[in-house]
C-alpha cells in the first residue's frame, strides 16, 4: 500500500504542533467546532418545530461542513438543509405499507445504477400497484407499473424559490450559499447500507460504540437521477447523510484539523488546475479521511501527527486516483470519480499530490485561505488560545442563529394569520399549548426545547400585544393577565419587548410609565448589543467585538439573548398599541406594489417593522413631548437625527426607510414642513416601492 511508503520529516512533529495552533487561532478549536454544532442543531430544531407549525410534516437536518464543524471563515462554505417529508411512506418491503398514506415502493433491477432506486406508486386504501397516473409528471413503463419522476420534486421545489433559482444536483435554492433538498425517508434500510453494517470491520474506526449508533440512523431518497441514465428521470438517489454525520460528529479534534487542512488544499491548490466540468470535492476529502481513519491506528491522531495525518490522507487520494475510482465509505458499488472526474484531471490530480508529499508539504506555507501559510512562517510558539478570530466567529454564528430563529417565528406568525378563521390569538393560543405539552411529554430533544421555549414566549409576547390593542380600540382596562403575559415575556431579547410595552403604555395615555420603561430600555441599548433581523443577508453582517466576546464566553441560547435585540414588529392585530404614524408602514403599498415583493416582503410588509434603537427614539420624543418636558423631547429628536446623519449608523439599521420616516414625523410636528417632506422623499431613496413614505408624500403634496 502506497501509505506504508512514506517516510516521516524530522520537523514533522513540531510543525503539526504548530499548525494546530495556527488552526486553533482561525477557529478550527474545540470550542468553536462545539458552537457550530450547537448553533446548526438548534437552527434545525427550529427549522422543524415551525415548518410543522405551520401545517407540514417535514423534519429539518443540517449536513455538511458548517454543522460538522469542518471549516474556517476562509473556506466559506455553504450551508446544506435536508427537508425530510413524513407525509410519504417509502416501502422497501410489502410489508411495510400504510393504510391512508402515499405508499412508493422502492424499486430496482440489474439495470438500475447503484445507490438509485425506482418508486412505484402503491395505492393507499389495499397494499396493491396503481395503475393510473397521480401527477402529471408520472412515467408508466412497459409492465404498467406507475413511477414518481423526480421531476415532481424538482418542479415544485422550483416553485418554491421562483424563477431565479439555482439548482445543483438534488438541492434547490435561489442563493449560491445556501442548498435546500427535499428527501423521503426510507422505512428501513436498503440492502447497499446494511452491506456496510454488516461486512467484517478489521480497521481501527469506527469504534462499536459510535457503529452502533450510526446503525440507527435512516437513510434518505432525493431526487437525483443517474446522469446519462435511460431512467435517469425516474431515478432516486440513496443518501446516508445522518450516517455521515453522526461519524463527523465522533472524529476528534486532530481528525477535523486534518478534513480542514485536505479542504484547504482542495479549494486553492487543487480546484484551479482541473478541467471546466471536472470536480475534486469536499466529500471526496472526507472519503479519504474516514478510509484513513479506518487503517490508521488511534494513537497517531494527536497533535504531534496532524501532519503524518494529512499526508497519509493524501496517499489515500493517491490510491484512488490511480486506481481510477473513488469508493463510497458506505454505500457499496459506487464511484464518487464518475462524472465527476475525468481520467486526465486524476493523472494531473495524482502527479500533483506525489509533489506535494515529495516536497514536505510545504505547500502549507503557500495557503492564503485564513492567512494560514502567513501564520505559520510567524514562529511564535505561544499563541493565545482564543484571539478576535475565534470571537468573530462565535459572533457570526450566534448571530445567524437568532437570524433564523427571528425568521421562523415571523413565518409562523404569518402563518396563524392567514390561515386561521379564529383569529391571531386563538391561533397562537392553540400553538403554545401543543408546544408546552411537548414540552412536558419530554417528547422534545434539548435543542427543540430550547427552540419551542424561544417560541412560546415570543407568542405570548405578541398576544399580550395583540390582547392589549383590542382593550385599547373598546375602551377597556387591560386586564390583569394580560399585564402577567407581558411580565413573563419583557426577556425575549435586549428591549423590543419592553418597547412594544412602553409603545402600548403611551398608546393608553400612560406616558409616566411609558418614560419610565424607555429610560430602562436606553440603559440597556449598549454597544455590546447586537442587532438581528432576517431582512439583511446572512453572509453580509458581522456584529462589534465587543457582542462577539460575549458569545464568545457565553453559548446558552437563553444567556445570549441578553446581548441581542430584535426589531419591533407590530401586526395590523396590535395597531391599537403603535403610534399612529406606524399604521402607514401597515398599509404601505401604492399602485402596483405587491407584486413588487421578494419572498421575506411578502411575509413582513402587512406589518410595521422598526429598528429598536430608533423606534425607542421616537417613543421618546412622543412620550417627553406629552410631558412637556421638552428638552429631553429635543434631545430625542437630535438623537434621530444623529442615527439619519451618520453613514455608518445608518448602515447598521435593518429598516433604514422606516427611520426616515419616523424623523420626517417628527419634523412634522415640529412644523418644519420641508424638512419633513425632504425626509420622505430620502426614505424613498431607500426603497421607492412598498414604502410608506409615498404615503406620507402625497399627504402633504397631493401629489404622487
Amino acid at each position: 500500500m502506497l501509505q506504508a511508503m512514506f517516510r516521516i520529516p524530522p520537523f514533522f512533529p513540531s510543525l503539526s504542533v504548530l499548525l494546530c495552533r495556527r488552526l486553533d487561532a482561525v477557529g478550527a478549536n474545540t470550542l468553536v467546532f462545539d458552537r457550530r454544532r450547537d448553533a446548526f442543531l438548534h437552527r434545525e430544531a427550529m427549522g422543524t418545530i415551525t415548518v410543522q407549525a405551520r401545517g407540514t410534516n417535514f423534519v429539518a437536518f443540517h449536513f455538511g461542513s458548517q454543522s460538522e464543524g469542518t471549516t474556517t471563515p476562509g473556506l466559506r462554505s455553504d450551508t446544506d438543509t435536508l427537508f425530510s417529508t413524513n407525509d410519504i411512506n417509502i416501502m422497501l418491503h410489502w410489508s411495510d405499507w400504510k393504510r391512508g398514506m402515499i405508499n412508493l415502493l422502492m424499486v430496482k433491477d440489474e439495470s438500475t445504477p447503484a445507490q438509485h432506486y425506482l418508486l412505484q406508486r402503491v395505492r393507499s386504501d389495499e397494499p396493491l400497484p396503481e395503475t393510473c397516473v397521480v401527477e402529471p409528471d408520472d412515467v408508466i413503463d412497459s409492465q404498467g407499473r406507475v413511477f414518481l419522476s423526480n421531476l415532481y420534486v424538482i418542479r415544485h421545489s422550483a416553485e418554491a424559490f421562483g424563477a431565479n433559482h439555482l439548482r445543483r444536483g438534488p438541492s434547490i435554492s435561489d442563493d449560491e450559499d445556501f442548498d435546500y433538498v427535499l428527501a423521503f425517508p426510507c422505512t428501513s434500510l436498503p440492502a447497499e447500507i446494511l452491506a456496510w453494517f454488516d461486512a467484517m470491520r478489521p480497521g481501527y474506526w469506527p469504534p462499536p460504540e459510535v457503529f452502533a449508533i450510526a446503525r440507527q440512523c435512516p437513510c434518505f431518497l432525493v431526487a437525483d437521477g443517474y446522469r446519462g441514465s435511460p431512467t435517469e428521470h425516474i431515478e432516486w438517489r440513496v443518501t446516508p447523510n445522518l450516517i455521515e454525520r453522526h461519524l463527523m460528529f465522533s472524529l476528534n479534534n486532530v481528525q477535523k484539523k486534518c478534513l480542514i487542512v485536505l479542504k484547504m488544499l482542495k479549494k486553492q491548490e487543487f480546484t484551479p488546475h482541473l478541467h471546466e466540468g471536472c470536480k475534486f470535492t469536499s466529500f471526496h476529502c472526507k472519503t479519504a479521511l474516514f478510509f484513513t481513519l479506518e487503517r490508521t491506528p488511534s494513537d497517531v491522531w494527536r497533535e504531534q501527527g496532524l501532519l503524518e495525518c494529512i499526508v497519509r490522507c493524501l496517499h489515500m487520494i493517491r490510491e484512488f486516483l490511480i486506481q481510477g475510482e473513488c469508493p463510497h465509505y458506505i454505500v457499496e458499488n459506487v464511484d464518487l470519480f464518475d462524472k465527476k472526474l475525468c481520467r486526465e484531471c486524476q493523472v494531473k490530480l495524482e502527479k500533483q499530490i506525489r509533489v506535494m508529499i515529495q516536497d514536505d508539504m510545504h505547500v502549507l506555507f503557500n495557503l492564503q485561505l485564513d492567512d494560514l501559510g502567513e501564520r505559520l512562517m510567524q514562529l511564535h510558539p505561544h499563541d493565545e488560545l482564543f484571539p478576535d478570530q475565534c470571537a468573530s466567529v462565535c459572533g457570526k454564528l450566534t448571530l445567524d442563529m437568532f437570524k433564523i430563529y427571528v425568521l421562523d417565528f415571523t413565518q409562523t406568525c404569518k402563518h396563524i394569520c392567514d390561515t386561521r378563521d379564529t383569529g391571531y390569538y386563538q391561533g397562537a393560543i392553540d400553538l403554545i399549548n401543543v408546544l408546552t405539552i411537548r414540552q412536558a411529554n419530554g417528547t422534545f430533544t434539548r435543542y427543540e426545547s430550547n427552540s419551542a421555549q424561544f417560541l412560546i414566549t415570543n407568542l405570548l409576547s405578541s398576544l399580550a400585544s395583540v390582547a392589549s390593542s383590542y382593550c385599547i380600540q373598546t375602551g377597556q382596562a387591560v386586564p390583569r393577565e394580560v399585564w402577567q403575559m407581558y411580565s413573563e415575556t419583557l426577556d425575549t431579547d435586549v428591549a423590543s419587548s419592553r418597547l412594544k410595552l412602553a409603545s402600548m403604555l403611551y398608546c393608553q395615555g400612560d406616558l409616566y410609565e411609558s418614560a419610565f420603561v424607555l429610560n430602562y430600555v436606553q440603559q440597556r441599548l449598549d454597544n455590546s448589543v447586537a442587532s438581528v433581523c432576517p431582512r439583511r443577508r446572512l453572509l453580509n453582517e458581522q456584529p462589534s467585538e465587543v457582542f462577539c466576546e460575549y458569545a464568545l464566553r457565553h453559548g446558552n441560547p437563553d444567556t445570549l439573548t441578553r446581548k441581542m435585540v430584535f426589531c419591533v414588529r407590530f401586526m395590523r392585530e396590535e395597531m391599537y398599541c403603535a403610534p399612529a404614524i406606524l399604521w402607514f408602514e401597515m398599509y404601505r403599498s401604492v399602485g402596483d406594489d405587491v407584486g413588487h415583493r421578494n419572498d421575506y416582503e411578502r411575509i413582513w410588509m402587512d406589518w410595521a417593522e422598526v429598528d429598536a434603537r430608533p423606534f425607542m427614539l421616537y417613543l421618546q420624543y412622543l412620550t417627553f413631548g406629552g410631558l412637556r418636558e421638552r428638552q429631553r423631547q429635543v434631545q430625542a429628536l437630535q438623537g434621530l437625527w444623529n442615527i439619519c446623519l451618520n453613514r455608518v449608523t445608518l448602515e447598521d439599521m435593518h429598516h433604514p426607510e422606516t427611520v426616515f420616516n419616523l424623523l420626517g414625523h417628527c419634523e412634522e410636528m415640529e412644523g418644519h414642513m420641508e424638512r419633513a417632506l425632504a425626509l420622505y422623499n430620502a426614505s424613498r431613496d431607500f426603497m421607492p416601492r412598498n414604502n410608506a413614505a409615498n404615503l406620507h408624500i402625497l399627504r402633504l403634496t397631493g401629489l404622487q
